[in-house]
């Protein structure tokens, strides 16, 4: 029977019975109660994933692609709903979920062309012998997405795992459940009943699919779950592919203009409102342009505020998160140059904030604060900016502002993470993929190398049997096969 919310903020868990209510991120508005998929729908579909799973790895990867892009021009006509759907449930404005829609379109139809082609290799043995390897699916694929970026992120491991012939159990975030459900609906008719599933639900029906027998998971989203995830695969011999949080260090040298740093380091931490895996999450400058380049960064916040282009936060639970690192810098000594305040008003808003005289004990500098929020700690030399973006437990990536090609060669060998960037806090070549460190995750979660996450090797070894006895060949030709 119906029951009422145990929580108001966006996003969360209902009662036992309902499902997860979602409020309007802008407004607080109550949009809708998408249901929960309880035990019994978590096991059936893990069921029908593991009945198709063989018909569809029997597939000629061929079709499999053919599939992939008719699903990814499907995508491309739901794209103003999906929008609308996106900019509902995460405050996302709408131009920019568009522009994760044609992300997620063009990484399906990459790996409609990357699938059919992905082989295997052959080896040196005996002369009269063949050995190579080929690539075969895994199986069941249970693919866990997240918020933030929920269709571009959702389709790269969809059409990865797709691809290469398993059969996929996708969970989109608890945040965003309508939009992973129409996401469901808009490619499921590409593929055969039953290869491609989607199923709502909360850290309940996250944790039940990890515990099922399937054979690989992908998880993008915290480190907290994914070492869940990861000791729940442990005992199942699942697969686990890992892309979790991050706290991105930006390093910025004595050498460049602080004005040009400053709006680096605001795009790295302002955009999408700071909710992005590798946003600018902790900011190291020299001292002989920290002044400038604070006063420059400080600019930059202030005229994202006034202009009132800072989204809100996915939901109240975020912003409360965010404010707490940003409390307790200021009780440790830090000083909010622009913002740092909640703000009046409905929905979950919060401002772009500068926070000066940072040290290194701060949490803002030490976790993933994940909101707009840049915190700034001066250092004396270079090596000491290095030492201080080369601590902590996360290893996502890591920004260098610098041109010194010594300190540039420097960093790019030190610092502990998938990804360094030098010059530039987003960017990139299509299809680089890089393995993530520590608490971050591991595993390739992007470009070619997602196939073969997705795959698993079997290696073949053939050579002709010997002649049969008493025949009195003295070699696996045969006489009539001479010239």
């Amino acid at each position: 029977m119906p029951t009422t919310a145990t929580e108001t903020t966006a996003g969360t868990r209902t009662a036992e019975g309902s499902g997860i209510t979602i409020q309007d991120p802008r407004t607080g508005e109550v949009l809708w109660t998408v249901p929960e998929a309880g035990p019994e729908a978590v096991s059936h579909a893990v069921s029908v994933a593991r009945g198709e799973a063989a018909g569809w790895a029997a597939t000629a990867p061929a079709e499999r692609g053919a599939a992939l892009k008719a699903a990814a021009k499907a995508l491309a006509a739901a794209a103003r709903e999906l929008a609308g759907l996106n900019a509902s449930e995460t405050g996302r404005p709408e131009e920019e979920a568009l522009a994760g829609i044609a992300a997620g379109v063009s990484t399906l139809e990459q790996y409609a062309e990357l699938g059919p082609v992905h082989r295997g290799r052959s080896l040196r043995g005996n002369r009269l012998a063949s050995d190579y390897t080929l690539a075969e699916p895994r199986g069941v694929a249970v693919l866990l997405t997240p918020w933030n970026d929920p269709v571009a992120v959702a389709c790269g491991l969809i059409g990865a795992a797709l691809v290469t012939g398993n059969a996929v159990i996708h969970k989109p975030s608890e945040r965003c459940p309508r939009l992973g459900e129409a996401l469901g609906e808009v490619l499921a008719p590409a593929f055969p009943a039953g290869v491609f599933q989607t199923i709502s639900g909360g850290a309940d029906v996250g944790a039940a699919l990890s515990q099922a027998e399937v054979d690989v998971i992908a998880h993008v989203g915290s480190s907290a779950s994914g070492a869940r995830i990861a000791r729940a695969a442990a005992l199942t011999g699942a697969h686990v592919l890992r892309e979790n949080g991050g706290n991105d260090p930006l390093l910025v040298d004595r050498d460049v203009d602080p004005r040009w740093a400053a709006q680096q380091a605001a795009i790295g931490a302002f955009s999408n409102s700071g909710q992005i895996c590798t946003s600018v999450e902790r900011i190291y400058v020299h001292k002989d342009i920290a002044a400038e380049f604070s006063k420059a960064l400080e600019a930059e916040a202030a005229l994202r505020n006034s202009s009132g282009s800072v989204a809100p936060l996915v939901d109240l639970r975020m912003r409360d998160a965010v404010h707490a690192h940003v409390t307790e810098a200021l009780a440790q000594g830090a000083r909010a140059v622009e913002g740092g305040a909640l703000p009046d008003g409905p929905g979950s808003f919060y401002p772009a904030t500068v926070l000066l005289d940072c040290t290194e004990t701060m949490q803002v500098m030490t976790e993933e604060t994940f909101g707009p929020v840049a915190p700034v700690q001066v250092v004396d030399t270079f090596d000491d900016g290095l030492r201080l973006a080369c601590s902590g437990r996360y290893g996502l990536a890591a920004t260098v502002l610098s041109g010194n090609i010594a300190h540039i060669q420097q960093a790019v060998a030190a610092l502990p993470v998938g990804t360094v960037k030098v010059n530039a806090v987003f960017g990139g070549a299509p299809g680089g993929a890089a393995q993530p460190r520590g608490e971050s995750g591991a595993g390739f979660g992007y470009g070619p190398e997602l196939l073969d996450e997705f795959s698993q090797v079997k290696v073949v070894h053939v050579e002709a049997p010997p002649a049969p006895s008493g025949s009195g060949a003295g070699s696996v030709i045969e006489e009539q096969d001479l010239p």
